[in-house]
């Protein structure tokens, strides 16, 4: 079973061999990279890893909606695109989280299903304010409660689906249906056939993870938030990185370490350890440059002043809903 997987990295080298150790450890066998505009050798990173045939690397170039439109529609016209059996496009803070098994192992257990919607489980700063070299699987093992109250927006799915089901990826789900899909979510339990069409979250009001859950880790340490946030977002619709974005996603309230990653093979290559040194420097350099700005010091201070983020309880959010739609 062939999976792709397509990505867009800037300035991703402290994380990226990570990233693609776990992926490629549970079936993934084709990764297609696009890089934009990198400061800190994401971009020789993936051409190095290319060079080793794991992965296919383009320089994406931005397009009106941002660079990660624009390297969407460019991925459904790729070669890799032709021989998949199953696609997902995913970001480099999301990991693919299985109960069990691989990816085969999944599409094997629900055999009907044509999309896997994989709600997001989202993993707060665990506390951490400044950055370290660490795995980020490691540092981050507090995320949010199942079922996730509330807010709608942190359950949001990315979608593995059946090539050949719809005709173009898109950033949460796959763009023009070639016919009737069948939709799962996380547990393998059909979904509202309005997912043929639209649809780009679960039921955040149910547990959601039973086959497989995915591991967002959005904010990272409030040094890493910061960084992030001054890159800006690669889809120009999405919200911005600030202050309310971090109050929104920093749930630590389950403990969850459940991913463990081998990064060992990976990192044996000399010129892959000197470039994931590379990108390590030059996060530690670039937070150093921007807490010398009065903006960034100031979104530094407010999240690491905000702390925790409460979740809401069930009849919290069953109030909130209702007065909406009254």
């Amino acid at each position: 079973m062939r999976v792709l997987a397509i990505i867009c990295v800037k300035d991703e080298a402290a994380v990226l061999t990570e990233w693609l150790a776990h992926h490629r450890a549970i079936g993934v066998t084709d990764v297609l990279a696009f890089s934009n505009d990198c400061s800190d050798g994401t971009d020789a990173m993936l051409d190095r890893f290319e060079a080793l045939g794991l992965l296919t690397h383009l320089r994406g170039r931005a397009g009106q909606r941002g660079p990660q439109w624009r390297a969407l529609r460019e991925a459904a016209e790729h070669p890799l695109m032709a021989v998949a059996d199953w696609v997902i496009c995913i970001d480099v803070d999301e990991f693919i989280n299985l109960r069990a098994g691989n990816l085969s192992d999944l599409v094997g257990a629900v055999p009907q299903a044509d999309c896997f919607a994989l709600t997001w489980r989202m993993f707060g700063s665990s506390g951490l304010r400044h950055y370290e070299d660490l795995p980020v699987a490691q540092r981050f093992t507090h995320c949010a409660p199942d079922p996730l109250n509330w807010p709608w927006r942190c359950a949001m799915i990315k979608t593995l689906w059946r090539r050949g089901a719809y005709q173009r990826p898109g950033v949460h789900r796959p763009i023009d249906a070639q016919g009737p899909a069948v939709w799962v979510d996380g547990n393998g339990a059909i979904l509202p056939p309005r997912f043929q069409d639209r649809g780009v979250y679960t039921n955040y009001l149910k547990p959601s993870y039973g086959l497989v859950q995915l591991n967002h880790y959005a904010l990272g340490d409030a040094e890493s938030f910061v960084v992030k946030a001054a890159r800006g977002r690669a889809n120009r619709e999405g919200s911005p990185a600030d202050a309310g974005y971090w109050a929104e996603r920093n749930l630590n309230q389950v403990e969850d370490a459940s991913l463990q990653i081998d990064m060992a093979e990976l990192m044996a290559d000399a010129d892959i350890a000197r470039l994931h040194q590379q990108g390590v420097a030059w996060r530690h350099a670039r937070v150093d440059t921007l807490l010398r700005e009065d903006c960034w010091r100031d979104l530094y201070t407010r999240i690491v002043m905000a702390g925790e983020s409460r979740a809401w309880t069930a009849e919290e959010a069953h109030a909130l809903i209702a007065r909406a739609r009254n």
